[in-house]
Parts: structure tokens; C-alpha cells; sequence
């Protein structure tokens, strides 16, 4: 299940408090200050951690309290400092506060650290009070106190392809063809009800890599909050590149310029910077067109998209798996990576015509 917001509530550890002391031992005719400083409290701390994809382990905890410093002791003993308490959070994740809602810090990486509550330090001891001109100080101050705050965690997943498009344009047997995800597939509408993250390996020494997130599919007035997309949306933020899938044949009649149009229109409602992503138009379903009308209707698509730009069309089905590997190179070339091998091997695409 994916949980993409939280709410958690952090307190750090208070400082530990100073001691005052005076050494008594027998047979020392002049005693003196000997009480140590207390100990520093511990920092509530966030760690990237990639075996994480969702918030859902923060939902059934939401309080999270490091450990206070120790008290400063007679002879000169310094209380012990606090560990710190580290939380474990997926990459992508963005901090808030959510009184003020100013964002705090993002993790982005395995391993990054971002302190949220920081601990106090420890008070001092009468012994660090000693001059000589105060030999006996009777002086000792408390620790500092803890910090207090709310947070509310915002979850975006890091990929580098976004997939869009309209309900049942094949999204996610797409995701499944080209990935090791199994996200569920039906022939009905909203089949996906939460992003889906899969790896695709590209053919090659094994380095090759690209990571897709599927969403559920747009519909219009998605922006406004129609459907179930708009909620995902902010999932592709982060991504470099979008394939837009196209239905070649939908089921309800619609022409898939006007499709095209339609989700172009919902992005930019929603995030201008979102809609000026690079985009690969994905003619999905191409094997259900009869052989003899395939190149006529895809000149008209081909036409049809011009008006935004004329993208990269590439032909697929994810059905049979047939072009999926042309898409991916496509999509490593328009990402920008390094150039791809100059045959596929069991590629078995489909020749894209031009659109003159």
C-alpha cells in the first residue's frame, strides 16, 4: 500500500543539567569544585532508506522522542551523551513544518541525513566556573531544552520515465512488459489505484537502467481533482522524461490527437513546469490494427501531434512486447544518456512512418 503523506510529530533530547560539587575527601585539607557539565541531548534525525517506497511504517508511530543528556556528577564527571534517533524514510521524501508549511530539507539518496530536532547541550558544572578569584563557585546552569515540532512528510518517487496517459491506455501492461512490476491489469477503467514504480533493464552490460512510475490514469479535469490522477500527479514531478501513452483504437470512438490534447491540457493545468517535460508519444495497441489501414492512421496521428511540437512517436504493443525495446532506447537517447548500441538485438519493432 502506498502512503505518499504523513504527519509525525519529533522531540529532540534535552540537554543535561550541570552539577554542583565540592570534593570532600579525607586526609585533603582544601577541597574544591568538582562537578561536571551535563550531557548533550540526542537529534531526531531522517535517513534515506532505499528498501523503503512508501510512508506507511511512519503511520502506526507518529511520535518519535530522542533521549535526553545525562546529568553532570561529583568529581569532575561529565553526564553521557544521548544517541540520536535515527528515522528511516524512503528517497523522495520532503520535510515540512506543518504549522508554518516551510519545507525543512528533502532526502534524496540512500544514507542522507537530515537533522529535523536538534538536542540540547548540556548545562555547565560548577567545576568550569572555577577562576582565581571565585575559587568556590556555587554555580551551575541546567541543560538546554529540547525542540518540539510537526512535521508533515510529503512522498515523491524518484524515477527517471513518468508514464501518462488516459485509463485503459495500457499503462501498466506496459510497466509489466518492460519491468519486473506486476501491477494489476483489467480491461475496465482506474485498474491502477496507486503509483507503481519497475526497472527496466536495457540491453547491454547490465548498466543500463531506466526506472518507470505509472500512475493511474488522467481524466479530464484531473487538475481541478477529477479522478484519481490528480492525487499522483506530483509522483512524475521528478522525473526527466514522459512517455504518453496513445490508444491507436479506443474502445469509446475517441480520436487520439483529441486524447493527446486532452491529458497535454491537464499537465499544464496542473504544473506548467510538469507539461514542459520531454515527451515520447507511445502509439500502444499498434497490433490491433488491421495491416492494411496501420500506415494511413498513423500518418494522421503523426499530422495530428504536430500542433504540440511534433514529438518522438514510437509503436508498441505492450501487449506481445513488440517495440518495447525501441521505446526504452528511445527514451535513454531523449534522456540524454550514452548513446545507445546501434542494433537491438530482438527488438522487433515497428517501422514509424513519416509524416512528410
Amino acid at each position: 500500500m502506498l502512503v505518499d503523506e504523513a504527519v509525525i510529530f519529533v522531540r529532540s533530547g534535552r540537554g543535561g543539567d550541570g552539577c554542583i560539587s565540592f570534593r570532600r575527601e579525607k586526609y585533603v585539607p582544601k577541597g574544591g569544585p568538582d562537578g561536571g557539565n551535563g550531557g548533550r541531548g540526542g537529534d531526531v534525525i531522517l535517513v534515506g532508506d532505499r528498501s523503503l517506497s512508501t510512508l506507511l511504517p511512519l503511520t502506526p508511530r507518529p511520535h518519535y522522542r530522542a533521549e535526553p543528556g545525562g546529568q553532570g556528577m561529583g568529581k569532575q564527571r561529565i553526564g553521557h551523551d544521548a544517541s540520536d534517533l535515527l528515522v528511516p524514510v524512503p528517497p523522495g521524501t520532503i520535510v515540512f513544518d506543518r504549522d508554518t508549511d516551510d519545507v525543512i530539507g528533502e532526502i534524496r539518496e540512500h544514507g542522507q541525513r537530515l537533522t529535523v530536532a536538534r538536542g540540547g547541550r548540556g548545562g555547565r558544572g560548577n567545576e568550569s566556573y572555577k577562576t582565581a578569584t571565585n575559587q568556590t563557585p556555587r554555580t551551575a546552569t541546567p541543560g538546554e531544552p529540547f525542540e518540539e515540532r510537526a512535521l508533515r512528510l510529503e512522498l515523491k518517487l524518484m524515477a527517471d520515465v513518468g508514464l501518462v496517459g488516459l485509463p485503459n491506455a495500457g499503462k501498466s501492461t506496459m510497466l509489466g512488459a518492460v519491468t519486473r512490476s506486476r501491477p494489476k491489469v483489467a480491461d475496465y477503467p482506474f485498474t491502477t489505484l496507486q503509483p507503481h514504480l519497475g526497472i527496466a533493464d536495457l540491453p547491454g552490460d547490465g548498466s543500463r537502467r531506466l526506472v518507470l512510475a505509472d500512475i493511474p490514469g488522467l481524466i479530464e479535469g484531473a487538475a481541478s481533482g477529477a479522478g484519481l490522477g490528480h492525487d499522483f500527479l506530483r509522483h512524475i514531478e521528478r522525473t526527466e522524461l514522459l512517455l504518453h501513452l496513445l490508444d491507436v483504437m479506443p474502445l469509446d470512438g475517441s480520436d487520439p490527437v483529441a486524447n493527446h490534447e486532452l491529458i497535454r491540457e491537464e499537465l499544464m493545468a496542473y504544473s506548467p513546469v510538469l507539461a514542459e517535460k520531454p515527451e515520447i508519444v507511445v502509439l500502444n495497441k499498434i497490433d490491433l490494427l488491421p495491416e492494411a489501414e496501420r500506415e494511413e492512421r498513423i500518418l494522421a496521428i503523426r499530422r495530428g501531434l504536430r500542433r504540440h511540437g511534433d514529438p518522438p512517436v514510437v509503436l508498441v504493443s505492450g501487449a506481445t512486447g513488440r517495440g518495447t525495446v525501441e521505446m526504452l532506447e528511445a527514451a535513454w537517447r531523449e534522456l540524454g544518456r550514452e548513446d545507445s548500441a546501434a542494433s537491438t538485438p530482438g527488438g522487433g519493432g515497428w517501422r514509424t512512418p513519416s509524416a512528410g
